[in-house]
C-alpha cells in the first residue's frame, strides 16, 4: 500500500487525476484545490460541470478550513455515524470553484478507508472523490466493473484493492442547511 500511496502523491502533487478505493467505490480523484484537474475529471467522467462531486477528508479537524460554518449538527452526525455517510456543508471555502455547488455548497466525506485516510493525511488536502464511472452509467461495486477505458484516462491506478471483489455500496447523503436543516438525500 505505501507504494501506492506514494505514487498516488506524486500525481495529486503534479496537478494528476487518480484511479482509487475508497471506504465506498471505487472513485476518481485530485487535489481538491486544483480547478485545472477538477477540470480534467469532468472531461474523464463526460459530466456537466455543473454538477459537482463530492471531496474526501481524513478527519474531522480538516472540515473547518473547508466549510465556512459547521453546524453543531454536522458534529453529531459525524458521531453518530457508524457507515459511510456524505454531508452537504452549506459555505464552501478554499476549495476549486467549479467543485462547489451553485448554491455554494460542498459534500465532504470523512473517510475511514487506510488507503485514503494515509493519502490524504501526507497529502495535507482534500481530495476529489467521485464515482470511477463515464457519468450516466452504473457506478462500480468493485475494481473489476471500472470501465477499463477510464484506465488510459487518468494518470495513475492504485493497485491497492484490486482483487477485493466485495460489493461496495455508495455512502449516504445528507445536505445541511445554513440554520442546521437536515434533508436525507440518500440512505
Amino acid at each position: 500500500m505505501n507504494d501506492d500511496i506514494n505514487k498516488a502523491l506524486e500525481v495529486l502533487r503534479n496537478g494528476g487525476v487518480i484511479l482509487y478505493p475508497t471506504d465506498t467505490i471505487w472513485g476518481i480523484g485530485c487535489d481538491a484545490t486544483n480547478a485545472e484537474a477538477v477540470k480534467r475529471i469532468y472531461g474523464i467522467k463526460e459530466r456537466e460541470d455543473s454538477k459537482s462531486m463530492l471531496v474526501l477528508v481524513h478527519n474531522e479537524a480538516m472540515l473547518p478550513a473547508y466549510v465556512g460554518e459547521m453546524p453543531e449538527v454536522a458534529w453529531e452526525l459525524l458521531e453518530a455515524a457508524t457507515e459511510p455517510m456524505t454531508i452537504i456543508y452549506p459555505g464552501a471555502k478554499n476549495l476549486a470553484p467549479n467543485l462547489v455547488g451553485a448554491d455554494g455548497t460542498i459534500g465532504i466525506r470523512v473517510t475511514s478507508d487506510a488507503f485514503c485516510t494515509q493519502l490524504i493525511s501526507r497529502f495535507k488536502k482534500p481530495i476529489v472523490s467521485t464515482s470511477a464511472n463515464i457519468s450516466g452509467k452504473p457506478s462500480p461495486a468493485n475494481f473489476d466493473e471500472v470501465d477499463p477505458v477510464l484506465h488510459d484516462k487518468v494518470d495513475y491506478v492504485v493497485n491497492w484493492r484490486q482483487d477485493d471483489l466485495a460489493r461496495a455500496k455508495p455512502s449516504s447523503v445528507i445536505k445541511l442547511g445554513p440554520g442546521g436543516e437536515i434533508e436525507i438525500l440518500r440512505k
